[in-house]
């Protein structure tokens, strides 16, 4: 009886443990006074500034956020393939534009969707009018992305070549060792707006997927995607979250396109 006493204790102890360690990423943002919020280097979603500090689509979600609890934003810049190990281990409290997966959701909790997308592809004009346009072409993906993922599915055949960036790519693609890029159409956009030679080019008008990006934490962090989702439906109901997207994707911007969605539940 003392032994199973013993064990009863142990375990409800490692439960109340667990319960902690899931559980107080909040506690712990509005004790030290700061939210620190991952960015990966994406414009326009995030932009690195000559003078080092970081802007953007996301940042100015991640300010907004931080606002709402009353915290100081710190924003740190991320490499693509370092996402979710900077969320586990604690050096960021809240990752950005993360594609919401089936996958990744046993992995991180995601808030509402605050982007829609479409991944599409650049490539020489009229080179790709359909998806069978893309079967005799190498095309570059950005390695460890839904991106990479979804065209090595789709595009069975299809020489597809992995790059560490999107800058790499499209210095690929200029330079005629690879005919086409898959990504996101507002990344695409942005980097196809300020190429050298862009005349020649263009977004295809066919579509892979459509996705929507949330706002990640670490999994179990439920009241951290409270207070998110809370402050991304304030953001859409008073017009605020619409002024962003003009900001970085209005017809004067450098990444023009259609806000097509609403930040919903």
């Amino acid at each position: 009886m003392r032994l199973n006493r013993t064990l009863l204790l142990g375990c409800l102890s490692g439960l109340l443990m667990t319960s902690t360690v899931l559980a107080d990423v909040l506690d712990r943002v509005k004790s030290k006074g700061v939210l620190t919020v991952g960015v990966v280097i994406d414009p326009p979603f995030g932009i690195k500034n000559k003078n080092g500090t970081l802007s953007g689509y996301d940042v100015d979600f991640a300010i907004a956020i931080a606002k709402k609890l009353g915290v100081k934003p710190v924003i740190l810049e991320l490499d693509t393939d370092e996402r979710v190990n900077a969320l586990n281990s604690n050096k960021i409290d809240i990752l950005t534009a993360y594609t919401k997966t089936a996958e990744r959701e046993k992995q991180v909790n995601f808030s509402y969707g605050y982007f829609v997308t479409g991944q599409k592809f650049v490539a020489k004009l009229r080179k790709i009018q359909t998806l069978d346009d893309v079967k005799s072409l190498s095309v570059g993906a950005i390695r460890d992305t839904t991106s990479e993922k979804l065209a090595k599915k789709e595009l069975a055949g299809t020489t597809i070549i992995s790059f560490t960036d999107v800058d790499e790519a499209f210095r690929f693609l200029q330079q005629g060792k690879i005919d086409a890029i898959t990504y996101d159409e507002p990344i695409l956009a942005a980097k196809l707006f300020a190429m050298p030679g862009k005349q020649q080019y263009e977004i295809s008008p066919v579509s892979l997927s459509t996705k929507a990006y949330g706002l990640a934490v670490a999994k179990g962090e439920k009241r951290l995607v409270g207070v998110i989702n809370d402050t991304l439906s304030e953001l859409e109901d008073s017009g605020e979250a619409a002024r962003i997207f003009e900001r970085w994707f209005g017809p004067t911007s450098s990444a023009p396109l259609q806000r097509i969605f609403k930040i919903q539940s």
